[in-house]
């Protein structure tokens, strides 16, 4: 077969208009896709990369074994920050389940559940100190706060290093700068960061104060025999602080634009409560916190939509494509926050299955609930079009969502 072939296409053949545009609103170049071009062939100085956009392919490689998680089989490819990439988003089986096993515990029903309370009283604090009146970065003021002190908790992150500069230093690994000196130091800063954060736990440890949190059951993991290396330790630190707050921050921000945007669904949440379950899905399936999944390149070729992607080649599962897809989801752009049987991919699906999906969920049912109780003509305060999208690979985010109090 073909290396390539209808209705396979490239990058050079979307139209200009469409690619313009796909960083601020890309369904309408997912929807030339999956019309046109179920996968898209783009060189880019990193290698080869084939995008996915329909819903049946995309969930079917998800779980494929042929699509290795390891960026060291595509030695162009920079994954992240120098020295933090050693962790369950880069690993393959064994190694995968041996790290996802490690950290999986803090994530179960139970335990997620007993943070409801913490969850709820924060958000409250946060929203006690907006004014009543006037226009506020729900990002910045209440969003980001929210679900990086959650993180901090659930790992043990000290008081006196749970700060703004942290949050800061960790979205600068998110969109780095182009600048290569510029970014050397913020990943310098970084490690630094995570170096100092680790020698606390292990103080505290050795000191016969050691608490029953997350990353000071990795610092045992490490020290003890359950072999999680250093590099694996701080690389697995790095991953939950950024993963662990950044999705959830889009999560609220996109859907909050969502349900501003679309005043007769915010108003049937606002009269049926009940809803929220399905409501929190549909803004996850509607504008997915993550629009590609993260890292895959396949070991061996890939049979699919007439072509075969070759082995060697980075393969970008486009789920912010697949959950627009009228093949599977009726009237795909309507948002209905009672939409049955919503099978989305928001948290992707098969081994590497989002691990903080359960948590995300909460978080997202406590930051609406309360939002929409204290502030019943809560509006958007700017323009949809002069907000701005961080230009992430893998998320999809907004930098500010100016809005409305009173």
């Amino acid at each position: 077969m073909r290396a390539a072939s209808a209705p396979w296409t490239s990058l050079a053949d979307v139209p200009a208009h469409l690619l313009q545009t796909r960083r601020d609103d890309p369904y309408p170049f997912f929807a030339w896709l999956r019309r046109n071009a179920p996968v898209l062939h783009e060189r880019k100085r990193s290698g080869s990369v084939w995008h996915v956009a329909g819903y049946a392919d995309v969930r079917t490689l998800l779980s494929d074994a042929r699509l290795s998680k390891r960026p060291e089989l595509v030695p162009a490819y920079v994954p992240g920050p120098a020295g933090l990439n050693r962790h369950l988003v880069h690993a393959d089986p064994p190694e995968h389940t041996r790290l996802r096993g490690l950290v999986n515990t803090a994530f179960i029903p139970r335990r997620v559940a007993a943070l409801e309370p913490l969850i709820a009283r924060t958000a409250h604090d946060l929203l006690d100190r907006l004014p009543e009146f006037g226009v506020v970065d729900l990002i910045e003021e209440f969003a980001m706060p929210l679900t990086f002190s959650l993180i901090c908790t659930i790992l043990g992150v000290p008081d006196e290093l749970n700060t703004a500069r942290t949050r800061q230093i960790l979205a600068a690994t998110v969109v780095p700068s182009a600048d290569a000196a510029r970014r050397a130091v913020q990943e310098r800063e970084l490690y630094d960061y995570l170096l100092a954060l680790v020698a606390h736990k292990r103080a505290h440890a050795a000191a016969g104060l050691a608490e029953a949190d997350l990353l000071g059951a990795l610092v045992a993991a490490h020290d003890g025999s359950d072999h999680l290396s250093e590099e694996e330790l701080i690389g697995t630190a790095y991953l939950l602080l950024l993963v662990g707050h950044d999705t959830t921050v889009n999560l609220i921000g996109n859907g909050m634009l969502a349900l501003l945007r679309h005043p007769a669904e915010l108003l049937r949440l606002r009269e049926e409560p009940e809803l929220m379950p399905t409501a929190i899905e549909e803004l996850l399936r509607y504008d997915s916190p993550v629009r590609d999944a993260t890292f895959r390149v396949s070991t061996a070729p890939i049979e699919l939509a007439g072509g075969v992607i070759p082995a060697g080649a980075i393969v970008s599962l486009l789920i912010g494509s697949a959950n627009r897809d009228g093949g599977w989801f009726p009237e795909p752009d309507r948002l209905d926050l009672a939409r049955q049987a919503n099978d989305h991919l928001a948290f992707g699906r098969g081994p590497h299955f989002c691990i903080g999906a359960a948590l995300a969920r909460m978080e997202a049912r406590v930051a609406f609930g309360l939002l929409l109780a204290r502030w019943p003509r809560i509006s958007l305060a700017f323009r949809v079009e002069d907000l701005r999208w961080r230009p992430s690979r893998v998320m999809r985010g907004l930098e500010r969502l100016p809005v409305m109090l009173g």
